[in-house]
């Protein structure tokens, strides 16, 4: 289908486009939700149903759209979408389920505008990740550097989701505690970096891109940075903002050590 290769390249240039335009943006603007969120945005909804909603798209466009790629029954392509569907069945149906108690009168929701720009970004990825995973990309099958490289990156993949899934969980239970507030995170990876969140989900992407080996993988990875990384800044900020000399001075953003 000549249509469908035109429109995937044009949706393949129009995310690495998205990746500095994203950075730019985020350097003057903050996305009002969480921590960041503010008055004047329009309507919200729960952060629980907004999560679901905007994210559903890596669910179900991704299962409709890969059983059609003439590559769907590859071993490689059937590891690059179980790793990418496994990964957006927490974040789309177990995620929402642990903020449904989130919502408070300092913070009442998740503006309804950002959640439709959510829902946009990912049916043109799902769209993307699921045609590159079982159509565009290569059927790779066979060496031994080939499956070296599949078992580095997944490695690296469920380490980052790791990560990810046990700092969100700390993150919710410390708001419970909090009564809706906000406490300094402590243990862990928050003793390294204010959003070790964001850090797991980018060497999610990473170990990800390493296993899938397409510039659609990549494009993803390196949106995902231009996205979380000015967001764990604005992040470590606020905490700093907030805390003061409460705050550990040796946290850094994001990177360790680093950043």
């Amino acid at each position: 289908m000549a249509w469908d290769e035109k429109f995937y390249t044009k949706a393949l240039i129009s995310l690495y486009v998205m990746c500095p335009l994203t950075v730019l943006s985020l350097r003057f603007l903050t996305a009002p939700y969480g921590k960041h969120g503010s008055s004047g945005w329009g309507p919200t909804l729960h952060p629980a149903l907004a999560w679901f909603l905007m994210e559903s798209p890596t669910l179900w466009l991704t299962l409709i759209l890969y059983p059609l790629g003439r590559h769907s029954s590859n071993p490689l392509s059937l590891t690059v979408i179980s790793l990418y569907l496994l990964h957006y069945i927490h974040r789309t149906l177990i995620y929402p389920l642990r903020l449904r108690s989130t919502a408070t009168k300092s913070n009442p929701g998740f503006p309804l505008f950002i959640a439709l720009c959510a829902f946009s970004f990912n049916l043109l990825n799902a769209y993307l990740q699921a045609r590159s995973a079982s159509h565009y990309a290569g059927a790779e099958t066979d060496g031994w550097r080939l499956w070296i490289r599949v078992a580095a990156g997944t490695a690296v993949f469920f380490s980052g989701m790791a990560v990810n899934i046990r700092s969100d969980l700390a993150l919710v239970q410390l708001k419970k505690e909090g009564g809706g507030g906000y406490k300094i995170p402590r243990g862990g990876c928050f003793e390294l970096v204010s959003c070790p969140n964001y850090m797991g989900e980018a060497l999610e992407w990473l170990g990800w891109a390493v296993v899938a080996w397409s510039p659609a993988a990549l494009a993803f990875f390196l949106y995902t940075c231009s996205n979380l990384v000015p967001r764990a800044r604005a992040h470590h900020r606020w905490y700093r903002e907030k805390f003061g000399s409460d705050y550990p001075s040796s946290r850094r953003a994001i990177i360790p050590f680093f950043y």
